[in-house]
């Protein structure tokens, strides 16, 4: 398996090297909106603990972590007046991982609305934080 790689555009977000538009933070993550979103409100959770992914990861990092996957797609389902909710975890470039740092996709979802490409146009920032907003309000 691949070695953990701690230049990943997560870990340099979790050190605050490159800024996010912050949802949530506890010792144990962060939360922040996904800047090429699938449907608006697509956050991400990033366990602040290094891994490459699921495959690696502590499974004590994981026991703490789906608390928190389940509290924002509870929140996010509200937020953004979603139909359904799609949680995704992806590992290794043949599952569809691009970032090599263990984290969990929250997308709302609309009945007969297909997901957008994740095809490296950010979304505009302004939008970014109003969706932050929105999911910050409905975790209260």
């Amino acid at each position: 398996m691949a070695t953990y790689d701690s230049n990943n555009i997560f870990a340099k977000i979790l050190r605050g090297e490159i800024p996010c538009h912050k949802v949530y933070e506890d010792d144990i993550a962060l939360v922040f909106m996904d800047v090429m979103p699938q449907s608006p409100g697509h956050a991400l959770i990033v366990p602040k603990a290094p891994s490459r992914n699921v495959l690696d990861a502590d499974p004590a990092v994981l026991a703490k972590i789906l608390p928190l996957v389940q509290k924002i797609a509870i929140a996010s389902k509200k937020a953004f007046a979603a139909d359904g909710i799609t949680v995704w975890q992806l590992n290794e470039p043949a599952g569809g991982q691009t970032v090599f740092h263990l984290h969990y996709h929250v997308i709302p979802r609309y009945d007969g609305k297909p997901l957008q490409s994740h095809s490296g146009k950010m979304e505009d920032a302004a939008v970014l934080k109003a969706n932050a907003d929105k999911l910050k309000a409905a975790l209260t």
